[in-house]
């Protein structure tokens, strides 16, 4: 009888001591620490979404606690009391608030924030104020949100057009048209290259000669004494100057044979008689010339 009897003492204690660390090591998972000292305060929040017990809780950024339970008030609806558990050093001055955050990956947490312009502390146990602020999440689902309801149908209108656009037989034709340009132009610059290739060295030793000519001509041209060419032009000019004038003149020589009239009439009537004369004689050549024999 003793032995059964220890036996079931055994069982009993293996499966009390079983209990507690099952316990301590599903509040350990949930972040809670049994073994450290804390302090519970409570925080009332008319919605919850995404909260679950162990949701950190953070002053300044730095986890100082963790949500330990949450109760719905079924007595006031809209009213759900989280119960928060601090860590024991931590005391909360008189006008702190906790607000419940949102991030964009969906984690929740709660922020404590101090006032530090208080003296006073809260009591351990005490309800704070909760609030939730207009996160950026909030502002999506509000302010977005229906923006993208109503912009849906002109993507969809958009998307519909784009499509009619690229089925469109004219565009294939474009395409088309501009494969073909792309082509000849290819080709063209390929001629071109050839042509560069086969021309240019030939037209390059040209514009070289020319270049050695020109440079010839122009040292030629630096070996002139222009001054002295200049002043032989300038009595050339002069000399016939001159003779423009001799030639103007009424009273030398060159002039009176240019502008007398009545040497012009004279010169000409000489002329004619003389052609008077050579006519004559061809047609009578006996009344100038006598032959005879004897």
């Amino acid at each position: 009888m003793k032995k059964y009897q220890s036996k079931e003492v055994k069982i009993a204690i293996a499966t009390i001591v079983s209990g507690i660390l099952l316990y301590f090591a599903v509040n350990y998972l949930k972040g809670i620490n049994i073994l450290k000292p804390a302090n519970y305060y409570h925080v009332v929040f008319s919605d919850v979404s995404g909260m679950t017990v162990s949701t950190p809780v953070f002053l300044d950024g730095y986890k100082v606690g963790v949500v330990n339970a949450l109760d719905y008030d079924f007595n006031r609806p809209g009213h759900i009391t989280v119960e928060l558990s601090l860590d024991s050093w931590l005391k909360l001055p008189k006008g702190t608030s906790a607000s419940m955050e949102t991030s964009l990956l969906g984690d929740v947490s709660i922020n404590l924030k101090l006032d530090k312009t208080s003296s006073t502390y809260i009591n351990i146990g005490d309800t704070l104020p909760g609030v939730k602020p207009f996160g950026l999440m909030d502002k999506v689902t509000e302010d977005i949100l229906p923006q993208l309801d109503v912009l849906i149908p002109r993507i969809d209108t958009i998307l519909y057009s784009l499509q009619a656009l690229v089925g469109n037989p004219a565009l294939h034709q474009s395409l088309d048209h501009i494969n073909l340009t792309t082509m000849n132009l290819e080709q063209s610059t390929r001629q071109l290259a050839a042509v560069m290739n086969r021309d240019l060295p030939a037209i390059t030793g040209n514009l070289n000669t020319v270049s050695a000519d020109f440079a010839e001509v122009s040292g030629n041209l630096k070996e002139i004494d222009f001054q002295q060419t200049m002043a032989a032009v300038d009595r050339s000019i002069k000399n016939l100057e001159t003779m423009t004038f001799q030639l103007n003149n009424p009273e030398s020589s060159l002039g009176l044979l240019l502008n007398d009239r009545t040497l012009y009439d004279n010169l000409t009537n000489t002329v004619e008689s003389a052609n008077s004369l050579l006519l004559d004689l061809q047609e009578n050549p006996k009344r100038y010339v006598h032959f005879s024999i004897w």
